[in-house]
């Protein structure tokens, strides 16, 4: 399945997505939900996913394997949004979500979407 419908596909699935990054590969893909209050800018996001969010997996995940029994995910609250990170492919996948909707459950959910997206490009 390619970035942009993984990202449509979480659009569709959730309406407190506001942001989908998809880094594999050294590749990124950014979306944007349209019409957005409160978006940081695109270049911000393009370093956030370049930089800190690969900094910060790798961090937690080194953490994670010592005794944590590993890593499945970050959630990081900022002032306007919550930003879901997790290992994704050679890379990672990095969802904004609406204050106010953001949850360990709600992660969960978007985490087994884009897992069943990956399971359904393998079959």
């Amino acid at each position: 399945m390619s970035a942009d419908t993984l990202s449509q596909t979480l659009f569709a699935a959730e309406p407190a997505v506001r942001y989908v990054a998809i880094y594999a590969g050294g590749a990124l893909s950014l979306r944007t939900r349209p019409g957005l209050a409160n978006a940081s800018a695109a270049e911000s996001d393009r370093y956030e996913e370049l930089l800190v969010n690969p900094a910060l997996l790798t961090l937690a995940r080194q953490r994670g394997e010592i005794d944590c029994g590993g890593l499945r995910y970050l959630l990081v609250r900022y002032g306007n949004f919550f930003q879901l990170v997790a290992p994704h492919a050679d890379g990672h996948i990095s969802i904004a979500l609406e204050p106010e909707a953001a949850t360990p459950e709600l992660a969960e959910r978007l985490l087994k979407v884009v897992r069943d997206a990956r399971e359904t490009t393998r079959s």
